[in-house]
């Protein structure tokens, strides 16, 4: 299939940086028919499945299992040193992608193994003290939490939890009233891994400018998903994977660092890539986010994360987006029809994750009969985002989450197995 013309982040747009040529028509605003056919023709894995996993780790683009391939087989043919050697040029074009893709400067960007991997490290270059606060949201995702209480039994620092407002996302004046001089970071995910919740991460980051605090923020489920521009994001750090929204491989990941932080910040551990052994006892670090890397990396992830960061671009990203809450919505008011299912979404804006439950079926049932139909959907445990699990009182939930390649059979393919589970009476 050719490739189609380049559509950038529209965020891009709005600052001048439009990759297309001078007078190149915009695509339309809605992913037609016949374009949507190009593109799940060019998703080997929808064969034979309804796939509405993306929040778990999406289905490749043949375009990027390709360019993997290629790599691989160079390596094959060359070593792993000869390989890199013949695809330099190529894996430094990844940090463009990635930087064109969330409005940032190639300089800002390190490629990691995956999205944790790119929080921990934001997170452990901050030099914390006893007493420190540290200020974190409801919906705050398991892994960075632990990693929160690690930091409070190891250096006495405070976790001060913001609560949510009415609709569920981050109350912005309660947060703004918990800021004082002791305060050392606002870590806040974007979007959670269930629930639904879009919050209001530019908002937080205003505050977060206005009163010089350095924002943390883990947009692992936004990016590929939604708009990223992290100037009006105001944020400091931001982590994401490859395999989610982006549609790219596991084992691939990225972290932004500001580049005004870099002067502030030194990574927790460091090796000869990111820092000059330039005297027998004195190393200076780069002066750019790659100092944040290690030396030995999985090049063919990092060309299939660039190549489905360029392959989101040329499709839109806010048509994308526009398609991913469609299509979501649509799926919500089909399973709030079906009796004893409700759907446990927050926000006026959610996201493309739809979590519900049935008051008569068991998640894993639930799951495990989707899947015997052909159907991928997961579950989600209390564990994940457990603060908010306790607010609310949640079980375990079933997620769901079409991507811009689904259609509307797809989602009313599941809403229609729901409503034969109850029929059936499988609870």
């Amino acid at each position: 299939m050719p490739r189609r013309p380049l559509q950038s982040n529209p965020m891009n747009n709005m600052t001048g940086n439009d990759p297309r040529p001078a007078g190149a028509s915009p695509l339309p605003a809605d992913i037609l028919d016949e374009e949507l056919d190009a593109l799940r023709a060019e998703t080997p894995g929808l064969a034979g499945q309804t796939f509405l996993l993306s929040c778990g780790a999406s289905l490749m683009p043949r375009p990027v299992v390709e360019r993997m391939h290629d790599y691989l087989d160079l390596e094959a043919r060359l070593g792993g040193y000869g390989a890199f050697a013949a695809s330099e040029e190529r894996l430094e074009r990844v940090y463009g992608s990635i930087a064109r893709l969330i409005n940032a400067a190639p300089a800002e960007i390190a490629l990691v193994e995956n999205a944790t991997v790119a929080w921990q490290l934001a997170f452990h270059s901050l030099d914390f003290a006893p007493g420190d606060v540290i200020i974190t949201a409801e919906a705050e995702y398991g892994a960075n939490y632990v990693t929160l209480l690690q930091m409070q039994r190891r250096r006495g620092v405070v976790i001060r939890v913001c609560p949510s407002d009415e609709q569920g996302v981050v109350d912005l004046a309660a947060l703004e009233r918990m800021i004082d001089p002791k305060v050392r970071l606002i870590s806040l995910t974007w979007v959670p891994t269930n629930g639904g919740l879009n919050n209001p991460a530019a908002a937080v980051g205003r505050i977060a400018r206005a009163h010089g605090v350095p924002y943390l923020l883990d947009a692992c489920q936004a990016v590929g998903q939604m708009p990223v521009d992290v100037q009006a994001l105001g944020c400091d750090f931001l982590a994401a994977t490859s395999r989610k929204f982006l549609r790219g491989p596991r084992g691939a990941g990225f972290l932004y660092v500001r580049r005004a932080m870099l002067d502030r910040c030194e990574p927790p551990f460091i090796d000869h890539i990111g820092a000059r052994w330039v005297e027998r006892n004195r190393y200076e670090l780069r002066d750019d986010a790659r100092r944040y890397e290690s030396w030995e990396s999985n090049h063919m992830a990092r060309l299939g994360m660039g190549e489905a960061a360029d392959y989101a671009m040329e499709i839109g990203i806010d048509r994308i987006w526009r398609r991913c809450r469609g299509l979501a919505q649509r799926l919500r008011d089909g399973l709030a029809s079906v009796p004893s299912f409700r759907t446990h979404d927050l926000g006026a804006c959610p996201s493309a994750i739809v979590s519900f439950s049935s008051d008569a079926v068991d998640p894993r049932t639930i799951v495990a009969g989707a899947a015997a139909r052909g159907i991928a959907i997961s579950t989600s445990s209390p564990e994940s985002t457990r603060l908010d699990a306790e607010r609310r009182h949640l079980p375990t939930l079933v997620r769901a989450a079409p991507h811009y390649f689904n259609t509307e059979a797809d989602v009313d393919q599941l809403v229609a197995f729901a409503e034969s589970l109850i029929r059936r009476g499988d609870g």
